[in-house]
């Protein structure tokens, strides 16, 4: 189950990871940086957010829907 969006991790995200399911493999890595750099941009957003623990911090781990890209694709 994903977290819900954290203030206080979210000040400690040392790191960001992008999860795209299969049905995406198609999109080019312009594509797919340019749409990571948006739903990271705005991670409360995100419709499967988590964050992972690490030692230095946090790492902050979206898992992409087809839903996040409607919304960062209308902006």
């Amino acid at each position: 189950m994903a977290n819900a969006f954290d203030p206080y991790r979210e000040a400690l995200v040392v790191e960001r990871h992008t999860l795209w399911p299969a049905e995406f493999e198609d999109w080019s890595a312009a594509d797919r940086a340019r749409a990571e750099e948006r739903l990271h941009a705005s991670p409360a957003e995100a419709a499967e957010l988590d964050y992972v623990r690490q030692h230095t911090g946090f790492a902050r781990v979206i898992t992409v829907t087809p839903a996040d890209l409607d919304r960062v694709s209308a902006t």
